[in-house]
């Protein structure tokens, strides 16, 4: 089994046959002096019973150090891929991709390979003999693994590095710091006990109530161009408002409306320094009212106005 399919066995509670997987994206890449990592996309099946899963994997070798490192996997579902989406592909280049006869479920594996040189300087040399230190500085006597739970800002996160616009350097600055998000959380999660995972909102015990905050987030990409009230997207996703609010804070680490906003301005981003359109047709087609307002929000969120980045 690779380290590929082992995360999506765990996520899947039960081994999957390698001639059911199709891989949609193939992506390995390694940031200079930080850490290795890929990204593989799956065409999720129908009888498939994914659940969002993390393991983070400490290998030692006493007698080969070259040998040591440390893993993060992470499998998430509900995404839509298209293969051409970033060619030809009309309905998702303007953002109707719900309409689009290309788009299938997938399913994302994460994997990040970290090395000792590079741990190490997050520890502080002292006498510390704290699990975390002791991992971190490859003190650790024994190999292990441990899963994790995915938190809002692990999740964040995640989401991040699956749908950036950034290139060249500032992709490397990106995803080097997405990466030590997750390592930071993922280090929490190792030293946290067994325990199941305790929310502030109760309701989000319950495993149909969790499912349903994580539908309304799939329903808001789907609606990137078709500005959805909160009032519709409760009832789409069949819980009341008032946890739909809580419960969305509480699993992603954000508010309903900053979610979608981000969402929104990265989309607009794309569109209009990677695929060239005017102000006014990426206004349009994000569904705001005026180019002004556009401007307003586009600015609030990047810092700059929307002509501004064209002119870069």
């Amino acid at each position: 089994m690779n380290l590929h399919t082992d995360i999506l066995s765990i996520a899947h509670k039960a081994p999957l046959l390698i001639e059911d997987l199709d891989v949609l994206l193939d992506v390995d890449r390694m940031v200079p002096g930080s850490v290795n990592y890929s990204i593989r996309r799956y065409r999720r099946l129908p009888q498939w019973n994914i659940d969002d899963t993390g393991i983070l994997i400490y290998h030692i070798e006493k007698n080969n150090p070259e040998a040591n490192h440390l893993e993060l996997k992470f499998c998430v579902s509900g995404n839509v891929y298209c293969r051409q989406k970033q060619t030809e592909c009309d309905y998702c280049k303007f953002n109707t991709s719900k309409s689009c006869i290309e788009k299938v479920d997938s399913v994302d594996v994460v994997s990040f390979s970290f090395k000792p040189n590079y741990l190490t300087q997050f520890t502080n040399n002292s006498n510390e003999t704290g699990l975390t230190e002791n991992v971190l500085s490859f003190k650790h006597k024994t190999s292990f693994s441990k899963q994790l739970p995915l938190c809002g800002k692990m999740r964040t996160a995640i989401e991040g590095l699956l749908n950036h616009n950034y290139t060249d350097t500032r992709e490397n600055i990106f995803i080097n710091a997405q990466t030590q998000i997750l390592l930071l959380y993922s280090m929490d999660c190792m030293l946290g006990d067994d325990k199941e995972i305790e929310f502030s909102c109760k309701f989000l015990q319950n495993t149909d109530d969790r499912e349903k905050i994580i539908k309304a987030r799939e329903v808001l990409l789907q609606h990137i161009g078709e500005p959805i009230t909160i009032k519709a997207l409760s009832r789409k996703v069949a819980i009341n408002e008032c946890y739909l609010k809580k419960g969305f804070k509480e699993i992603f680490g954000t508010t309903i409306f900053d979610f979608y906003q981000s969402q929104r301005m990265e989309h607009a981003k794309y569109l209009l320094y990677e695929k060239g359109l005017s102000v006014t047709e990426v206004s349009m087609l994000l569904g705001y009212s005026s180019i002004s307002h556009f401007s307003t929000a586009f600015k609030k969120h990047t810092g700059i106005k929307p002509c501004e980045l064209l002119l870069r």
